[in-house]
């Protein structure tokens, strides 16, 4: 009988270990690199819903952020903004008018800077500067 429950008991934890997924562990050497490594599973997270799997977004709906003007035409910090404390009202972004309402995620200042570094430099968008942590506590509310 207790060979049956340590059995189990041995079982059970290993199959916690199998099931048990981590954040992967990103070692480039390169800290903007590892940085959109977890950019990118915050946005799958968070922004691929309305945003979609390459960043084109949805015409009249969402925003795209592949090849975006706006995200860099009005410049990182309003991008940042955006991203930690949601937005409201009307945008244009590559020539097209968009009404909607982009709500506040909660993310933390550390996954608002990876999801920045990822959005920045993903889908032709190219920024090479890392967004940091420090950037966007700096950000405030308007």
């Amino acid at each position: 009988m207790k060979k049956i429950i340590i059995v189990s008991a041995i079982a059970c934890l290993l199959m916690a270990f199998t099931l048990h997924r981590e954040t992967p562990v990103y070692t480039s050497q390169d800290p903007l690199k590892e940085s959109m490594g977890r950019g990118a599973v915050v946005y799958t997270d968070y922004c691929i819903q309305c945003h979609m799997g390459k960043g084109e977004g949805v015409p009249k709906a969402f925003p795209p952020l592949a090849k975006s003007d706006w995200l860099f035409k009005n410049n990182i910090t309003n991008a940042i903004r955006v991203v930690k404390y949601g937005q409201t009202g009307e945008i244009t972004v590559n020539g097209e008018t968009y009404n909607g309402v982009m709500a506040n995620l909660g993310l933390y200042e550390d996954e608002v800077a990876d999801v920045m570094n990822y959005i920045l430099n993903s889908w032709g968008n190219s920024h090479g500067e890392i967004i940091t942590e420090a950037q966007v506590k700096a950000v405030a509310k308007e």
